[in-house]
């Protein structure tokens, strides 16, 4: 490649959440655009299969930090103009009475709630009438179905004219500009580590759920997602392991507390389970590294759909316009 051709075309190594939102922002801002993964299965492989989908930026707030906020809260938006699959219902946090007192931190370390009675969480949830005395409820949040939006990516990125090709390896292109989206695959350039995390996808027409609901616990927290079909998603564990597989004892966790959820759950057939290595550096944040020639986009660790958006728009944003959002890139 040369000249202003070679300027206007960009390999994206990687077909997980990451690599999809990378693909597409280039291809809207007018890139050739040639998306790689390894056997060309743009899902089998990618640990954005098993992520839970939430759009929860003010939950987030308890446990990460505000760039992660902020990131999240740019990437709704992105999500409402991309994928209108994305619901947004909002988010609803319970706890048990024994556990008020992290209820009361989560209130006091996030922000954009509501609080709600019993009869309010009713109002919300029949499903959960008389099983709490109140909750939190976050109206701007959101969620996805990960394996149906990521489709839904791959068909707009087909509608652009982008190229889907089998990678060899992990090799990345040896000439114009790389974006790699890899995941722990890059760690030959980065020192990254793997979180894993469980999910268990189960089925039951006995309970209706209207949208996420987190139950707060010290050592269980759950999330419960609903999905197509009865389904609900049960997640997620975060486990300082690269072992593969759900173990036994963070599956009887997230069963009991599913079960303390509602009981209806106890009768509940479980569809699927699986588990993923999450990359994260050390500061559990992400970051776009910038190299001749190449982008590094890695480090999303739990929040991967919550910010993909975001960080694609970042790196568009400096190859077009040399703009530098210092709180993400990093020059190597």
């Amino acid at each position: 490649m040369h000249g202003q051709d070679a300027a206007r075309r960009v390999d994206i190594i990687g077909a997980g959440i990451t690599g999809l939102w990378q693909a597409l922002c280039f291809a809207e801002a007018g890139f050739a655009v040639t998306l790689h993964e390894r056997g060309g299965e743009t899902q089998a492989r990618s640990a954005s299969r098993w992520a839970g989908g939430m759009l929860a930026p003010w939950c987030e707030a308890e446990g990460t930090e505000e760039l992660v906020v902020r990131l999240g809260r740019r990437s709704l938006d992105l999500w409402r103009q991309a994928v209108p699959e994305a619901a947004f219902d909002g988010t609803l946090v319970v706890a048990h009475p024994r556990d008020r007192a992290d209820f009361d931190r989560f209130a006091r370390m996030t922000t954009d709630h509501r609080r709600l009675d019993a009869d309010g969480i009713a109002g919300l949830e029949p499903a959960l009438a008389g099983r709490f005395p109140q909750a939190l409820f976050y109206p701007r949040e959101g969620h996805v179905e990960p394996r149906v939006v990521m489709e839904a990516l791959l068909r707009r990125l087909a509608e652009r004219g982008v190229t889907v090709r089998a990678a060899d390896g992990d090799c990345l292109p040896a000439s114009g500009l790389t974006v790699d989206c890899r995941g722990l695959a890059a760690r030959d350039r980065e020192p990254l580590r793997g979180v894993k995390g469980e999910t268990l996808l189960v089925e039951t027409g006995a309970i209706s759920l209207s949208r996420p609901v987190r139950v707060l616990h010290p050592r269980w927290p759950l999330y419960v997602i609903p999905r197509a079909g009865h389904r609900f998603l049960l997640g997620a564990t975060t486990v300082e392991t690269e072992s593969e597989g759900v173990s036994v004892r963070s599956a009887l966790e997230l069963l009991s507390a599913a079960y303390a959820l509602h009981p209806a759950f106890a009768e509940a057939r479980i569809v699927e389970h699986g588990s993923a290595l999450r990359p994260a550096y050390a500061d559990n944040l992400p970051r776009i590294v910038v190299s001749d020639g190449r982008l590094t986009v890695n480090g999303l660790y739990r929040h991967g759909f919550l910010v993909a958006p975001a960080l694609a728009e970042i790196a568009v944003a400096h190859v077009t316009r040399g703009i530098h959002d210092n709180e993400v890139m990093q020059w190597s």
